[in-house]
């Protein structure tokens, strides 16, 4: 081994043996990110008190029912946080959904896969890794690398056994939360909570050949079953006449609200200036003055009422009064709209391959679903049973059988090409932000012109806002391509999303960066001392580990506090709270819509954190601590956020969780291949025959679980069904009605009686979170009001053939200018000031707690 000697005459290795400062670079990195945290956690605390709209919605909200509501939490600064722990996630099936559940059940999964990580590597690896003679320093010793092959090559025995009881005991966990999800899902899915819904009932026929797009040879298909079916036809031409009217009477409902301000100012400075408040200075009576506005006019000229122009982006073209003009094209626009509405009724439009089938019982619905519809390959199908009226892609259910298999393919290719190449622009941000080194390019040389604090915007804050906005986009782009490649449903694009994004994040966030931080050391390294190659490899794989424990500091403290506080949301809230939203409509929306977790885009994130800890947990077991902080932290902000903050728009029924869990085996597979590499490159071919023969076991094992799992994610067993509608299934005694408790043993159907401790319920999930267990924990004592006739007729129509002429709502004032408003505006269109009134400083005042304004609608459980 070659040396040479420092300064001070000490002798040392090579660049091979100059270990990283690890340790000091971890803190580093610990000690501006525990202060950013505290700086976070300070924030919430203070504006959980006062702000609780955005901090505790769900605890009052009106557009919430009572059952949806959280129990209010305490306002002092930190005697709120028992009360928060004491409430079960189960707390989150029974008042929201069975994703805002499973999500932060995987968070709570993945903390306890690390921490009992922790528990079985650290009391044997670290002092095997510490005393392995590789000569490394600082946290390097406690890594695979630290173990000489040449002089301790039996300590890789440890290695390999303690491989096979972690990743065992993940396998495991898989399995077990598999078991627990589908129990879970089939209590849930047969409750009366959900079995009701008419979503439940309602299976969604995609590819359905034109002969069969007729209701009598439906009806004859499936026989008296059928209660009512909806064959979806082209709205093109509708959906543009419906948005026109809308858009047009927005317009009119945002002229009328700024008319009444102006009015009003105007009427408050004649007061302010000792005039009367009843009859102003004589000249504002315009003499060419309509009937609509004279109240108006006596404030505001015709010169300043609101206008635009009919011109494109309202740049160019006559120049029109907006009230008059608006009433004038709503006159046109509404019996447009109406006639158009009744044409689809009535059938006249062409017919898509899209029809939707509701069957007078679940269970009729669910064998529908589950046998062969039609005797030639991709028609009618794929089918799909649960999609609620409002997460439906009307666009996707007019593609042929044949355009949806090629869109699949192009849409495969296109995100596996996006997923490889995304590095190149990522390179182009990382090059701009070393902009500094680039003035010597003779193209570049310009560059040394631009003055320092130019220069200094340029290589700091564009290159973190461009990465940001990089990001940002892959989400969208991979929901986009959901809906180019004929998904139907909202929650079949987010479960899309969530294995497209996963796997990118995998790539790009876990592997290139695993390979970019290693390759330039081991390449010098190798080429320096080819004779070792092998050691050198298994020596500096294992120090790329330093930059994931940053990552996961990073994560887990910043990251998650961030989570939990929402700064930037805030703000946001609160601009356009009080100074975007300019109508009482605006006002309303955005004050009673809550936000929605997008688990397409963020479940994948938390799934990959855990992915590189079980990838390291043998090489590097340190990760481990950091993984398990880190998600312990983000299951605290997201289960606040779930029980407090958030609502569920998108309704997946939980499958997000199978995902999730299931893409594990991805951590498993690539700490395998890595512990065979190293071993392999360590030479020690015994250790190497125990992790292949482990390798085998493993994937003997997924194939197993996924043939008898696979077939219950989907589908609800037949036999449930039947017992379940002939009501053999009396509701349990320990049901929680929708409230906290726990069941009282845990003893589940076909257990001996005998309460179980903690290791036997753990062990046999199968008895003790069985099917009947699991009907304990959800709400089975709540059920969905008997629909009224005409939603239950219009349910599955496209949203432009329902949708009413908009009520419009303004705002009432003390000059009296929105009542003559509402006398000539209501000949053309419903309009009210109800709710809402201008205070004396032109401010829109509501009451946002006790009543329900003119344009509140009741939320219907499909």
């Amino acid at each position: 081994m070659s040396t040479t000697t420092n300064e001070n005459g000490t002798t040392e290795g090579t660049a091979r043996d100059r270990d990283p400062p690890s340790l000091s670079g971890m803190i580093s990195t610990l000690v501006p990110v525990l202060l950013i945290s505290a700086v976070y956690l300070v924030i919430f605390l203070f504006l959980r008190r006062s702000q609780r709209r955005y901090y505790a919605p769900r605890t009052y909200i009106g557009s919430l029912r009572e059952s949806e509501r959280s129990p209010p939490l305490s306002s002092g600064f930190f005697n709120w946080f028992s009360t928060f722990w004491k409430i079960p996630d189960v707390y989150a099936v029974q008042h929201q959904s069975l994703d805002a559940y499973f999500y932060i059940r995987f968070l709570r999964i993945v903390t306890i896969i690390t921490f009992v990580g922790c528990l079985i590597t650290w009391p044997i690896l670290f002092p095997i890794n510490a005393t392995g003679g590789g000569g490394l320093h600082q946290l390097e010793i406690l890594t695979y690398g630290n173990v000489n092959p040449d002089t301790h090559s039996n300590r890789y025995f440890a290695h390999v056994l303690v491989g096979w009881v972690y990743y065992g005991f993940i396998m495991y966990m898989i399995m077990r939360e598999c078991i627990f999800y589908i129990n879970m899902r089939q209590a849930f899915l047969l409750s009366p909570f959900y079995s009701n819904r008419i979503s439940s009932r309602t299976v969604l026929f995609t590819s359905v050949p034109t002969p069969y797009l007729d209701e009598a040879k439906l009806r004859q298909v499936f026989g008296p079953s059928v209660k009512n079916i909806w064959i979806t036809s082209d709205t093109k031409e509708l959906d543009e006449t419906i948005k026109e009217r809308d858009k047009v009477a927005f317009k009119l409902e945002g002229a009328e609200v700024k008319l009444i301000k102006l009015a009003n100012k105007e009427r408050q400075k004649a007061l302010k200036n000792g005039g009367s408040a009843e009859d102003p200075d004589g000249a504002r009576l315009a003499l060419g003055d309509t009937e609509s506005g004279s109240i108006a006019a006596r404030w505001v000229p015709n010169k300043k009422r609101p206008t635009h122009r009919t011109g494109p982006l309202g740049l160019i073209g006559r120049k029109v009064d907006t009230i008059e003009w608006c009433r004038k094209e709503l006159e046109r626009l509404i019996p447009a709209a109406e006639d158009a509405q009744a044409k689809y009724r009535a059938g006249t439009y062409k017919k898509v391959p899209g029809v939707f089938i509701e069957f007078r019982t679940q269970a009729e619905a669910e064998g529908a679903a589950q046998i062969l519809a039609h005797h030639q390959g991709l028609h009618m199908t794929p089918r799909y049973v649960g999609i609620r009226p409002s997460e439906v892609v009307w666009k996707a259910l007019a593609i042929p059988w044949w355009q949806r298999v090629i869109r699949r393919y192009v849409v495969y290719a296109f995100i596996t090409a996006m997923i490889i190449f995304w590095a190149v622009p990522v390179a182009v941000v990382g090059a701009i932000s070393n902009v500094d080194n680039l003035k010597d390019l003779s193209f570049l040389t310009w560059l040394n012109k631009v003055p320092s604090v130019i220069m200094g915007v340029i290589s700091g804050l564009l290159p973190a806002v461009a990465l940001s906005i990089l990001m940002s986009l892959v989400p969208v782009i991979m929901r986009l391509c959901a809906k180019l490649c004929g998904e139907p449903s909202l929650s079949r694009v987010e479960l899309f999303t969530q294995n497209a994004y996963f796997v990118f994040q995998v790539v790009q966030v876990f592997l290139i960066t695993t390979m970019t931080s290693s390759a330039a050391a081991v390449v010098i390294q190798i080429k320096d001392n080819p004779q070792d190659a092998t050691k050198i490899l298994a020596e500096c794989l294992p120090r790329s580990s330093n930059f994931y424990i940053s990552y996961f500091i990073v994560q887990g403290l910043t990251i998650a506090t961030g989570v939990l506080t929402q700064v930037i949301g805030f703000v946001i809230f609160q601009i356009l709270y009080k100074f975007l939203a300019s109508t009482p409509r605006a006002l309303y929306n955005k004050w009673a819509n809550l936000s929605a977790i997008s688990w397409g885009s963020t479940l994948p994130v938390y799934t990959n954190i855990a992915v590189i800890s079980i990838t390291y947990a043998i090489i590097a077991p340190l990760m481990l601590g950091w993984a398990t902080i880190g998600l312990f932290l983000f299951y605290l902000a997201w289960r606040y956020n779930v029980l407090f903050v958030t609502d569920t728009q998108i309704d997946t029924r939980g499958l997000i969780y199978p995902r999730a869990i299931k893409q594990l085996f991805t951590g498993i597979y690539l700490a395998e291949l890595c512990m065979i590499g190293l071993l392999g490159a360590s030479a020690q071919p015994w250790p190497l025959i125990l992790m292949v023969v482990f390798l085998v076991f493993t994937v003997l094992f997924h194939i197993s679980l996924n043939s008898a799992i696979n077939p219950l994610l989907h589908n609800l067993p037949l036999t449930l069904l039947a017992e379940e509608e002939a009501g053999r299934l009396l509701p349990a005694d320990g049901g929680l009605d929708g409230g906290m408790e726990k069941p009282t043993n845990g003893v589940g159907h076909g257990s001996t009686g005998k309460k179980p401790n903690f290791l036997i319920k753990f062990l046999k999930p199968w008895i003790y979170s069985d099917y009947h267990t699991m009907r304990t924990l959800v709400p089975h004592n709540e059920g969905i009001d008997e629909y009224p006739e005409d939603v239950a007729r219009n349910a599955y129509y496209p949203p432009s053939v329902t949708s009413q002429t908009p009520l419009l709502w303004i705002p009432s004032d003390a000059a009296g200018v929105s009542k003559q408003e509402i006398a000539h505006t209501s000949k053309v269109i419903p309009i009210t000031d109800e709710g809402c009134e201008l205070d004396e400083k032109g401010k829109l005042v509501w009451d946002r707690e006790t009543t329900r304004p003119p344009v509140w609608e009741e939320k219907i459980y499909y």
